[in-house]
């Protein structure tokens, strides 16, 4: 009943703001995920044991939100609810249905207030990112409230204090924030140059349960920045300062003897023009993990998460090469001499060219390269895991490697109606300091994809994949064929299939076939496969899913 009521209310309150169209202006849309999980004797584990549904079969995630707008004011309430249950491995704390977000806003020129919950990001999210990413279970929303001022053109404060959203309640923990931005561009009025600086203040408040703590209630962190850009050259900088705290090396236990403090440095640059353009990152992560709870570190659900850690490396639309997907490494482990961490150092660099129309290699419609080269280390230095526990870094030094990868992508058009794509994938992956398990697998994949348009906006797609790898799970294949008639209707057919396992019991196929309709704003999508288990990614982070099979129901809609 709790649940009809809400969700009763919520669209009886759309239909309320649109009669009152000619007072203020209203949008929103609805959200829902659905899976029908299925046991499938023919999908083992490791230890030869089928996958089984979850004891609710049935579960869905839904959202539904409104804004209404009127003058200056914004006022916002999301709800959400999950039936049966969540869907596998989104945080147990999503249960039921309830009002997960809500705001109310004033804005202007100068002034921007928002009270209630709201999402926020110093910088590059280092110290602090707020932000919903359905897919990937994460909504980290601060509740309390948010003060913008901007003055004049050239200068921007913001202040903040709330607590997290943890599920449908918040963290214990609070956090309050400043972050100012000056762009010296404006004021001294560079014609061709931009230039901008940046300062920012995050603390983080929380009491513990531990006797006579060595490390004090509020976390004190700070960032500064500059980014600066002169016709196709552009460069930022940022440095992250958080000050000494209890580390958590294992899950829900503080190191009452183990204190230190983190920092973090980001470099970019690059130079882009028409035809051409090359992007260089270098980041150093110490001890960069930031909690609006303390035990909340190491949580597989994202939770309580205050700041963005994405790995830095090329996000791949090939299914084989997001298996043995980078995760970024800013925790601290020393709890075992054969594995021993305080953060990551590393980068990557792009190089984009396309040869010109008529030349040889770009042919009568020009040819497309992109080039990309990552790498990530541990940090090197002196580390103590006998008792006291105690690292020291070295701020420029490399140790262990964890990942490196090396593609080349080549876009060509062959005519009007069709256009390929090639890709070369090597892979490093260390195993044993990226997952905390053990093993060393080097991967060489290939993939080709095709794209062919017919008349009235008709197309098929289709994608062939290969990975080569010496360890683990071995090879694999995959294929994809995708149908587009029409702008509304699309039906795909998959399969990745683990064909080079050592163990002949599991060489599994993980195929998939599916259709999605689009009307309007509305999108409905209707799969039937199986789930390959391992990460999924989105920018840069990403969740852990279980194998599994079933049939899943998607609709989006919009107003």
């Amino acid at each position: 009943m709790k649940r009809l009521i809400l969700f009763g209310l919520l669209a009886s309150s759309t239909a309320i703001f649109a009669q009152e169209k000619d007072n203020g202006t209203v949008s929103g849309g609805f959200e829902s995920n659905a899976q029908w999980y299925l046991n499938d004797t023919g999908l083992l584990d490791e230890f030869y044991n089928p996958v089984v549904h979850p004891e609710n079969p049935i579960r869905s995630n839904n959202y539904l939100f409104v804004n209404y707008k009127i003058k200056n004011w914004t006022f916002g309430v999301q709800g959400e609810g999950y039936f049966q249950d969540a869907l596998l491995n989104y945080n147990p704390k999503y249960k039921d249905a309830n009002i997960a977000t809500y705001f109310a806003q004033f804005k202007n020129e100068k002034i921007d207030i928002t009270a209630g919950y709201f999402y926020e990001q110093f910088g590059s999210g280092l110290l602090l990112r707020t932000w919903e990413d359905r897919a990937l279970g994460i909504n980290n929303a601060l509740r309390g409230i948010r003060f913008i001022y901007k003055p004049t053109t050239y200068f921007t404060l913001k202040t903040l204090y709330g607590q997290q959203r943890t599920g449908f309640d918040v963290s214990e923990g609070k956090i309050y924030g400043t972050d100012a931005e000056l762009s010296l561009s404006d004021i001294f009025k560079f014609e061709k140059d931009e230039l901008s600086i940046g300062v920012t203040y995050v603390g983080r408040d929380e009491k513990t349960d531990i006797p006579d703590p060595k490390f004090n209630d509020l976390t004190n962190s700070f960032a500064g920045r500059l980014n600066f850009t002169h016709d196709s050259f552009y460069f930022s900088t940022e440095y992250d300062y958080k000050s000494k705290d209890a580390v958590v090396q294992v899950r829900n236990q503080i190191d009452n003897n183990l204190i230190k403090p983190g920092s973090a440095l980001l470099l970019n640059m690059g130079y882009s023009k028409k035809g051409f353009g090359v992007d260089g990152t270098f980041r150093r992560l110490e001890n960069m993990s930031f909690f609006s709870e303390r035990i909340a570190k190491g949580n597989q659900f994202n939770d309580l998460i205050m700041n963005y850690v994405p790995s830095l490396t090329k996000q791949h639309h090939l299914n084989l090469a997001n298996i043995y997907v980078y995760q970024a490494q800013p925790n601290v482990i020393l709890n075992d001499v054969n594995l021993v961490k305080a953060g990551e150092i590393g980068g990557q660099i792009d190089l984009f060219y396309n040869f010109k129309k008529g030349t040889s290699l770009g042919g009568k419609y020009g040819t497309k390269v992109a080039l990309n080269y990552s790498q990530y280390h541990g940090l090197g230095g002196e580390f103590y895991i006998f008792s006291p526990q105690d690292y020291q870094t070295d701020f420029f030094g490399f140790g262990k490697k964890y990942f490196s990868e090396y593609n080349i992508e080549v876009t060509k058009k062959w005519n009007d109606k069709w256009q390929s794509n090639f890709s070369f994938i090597h892979q490093y992956y260390n195993k044993k300091y990226i997952q905390e398990t053990v093993g060393e697998v080097n991967t060489n994949i290939l993939g080709a994809e095709s794209t062919y348009r017919f008349n009235g906006n008709k197309s098929v797609r289709v994608q062939a994949e290969h990975m080569w790898a010496d360890s683990d799970k071995k090879n694999w294949a995959a294929l994809l064929a995708e149908f587009n008639l029409g702008t509304k209707y699309t039906v795909y057919v998959s399969d990745m299939y683990n064909y080079g396992n050592d163990d002949s019991k599991l060489r599994h196929h993980y195929y998939n076939i599916g259709n999605s309709y689009r009307y309007k704003s509305t999108r409905v999508a209707l799969a039937y496969g199986r789930q390959r288990g391992g990460l999924v990614c989105v920018g840069g982070v990403c969740r852990f899913v279980p194998e599994s099979t079933g049939v899943s129901l998607s609709l989006n809609t919009s107003f």
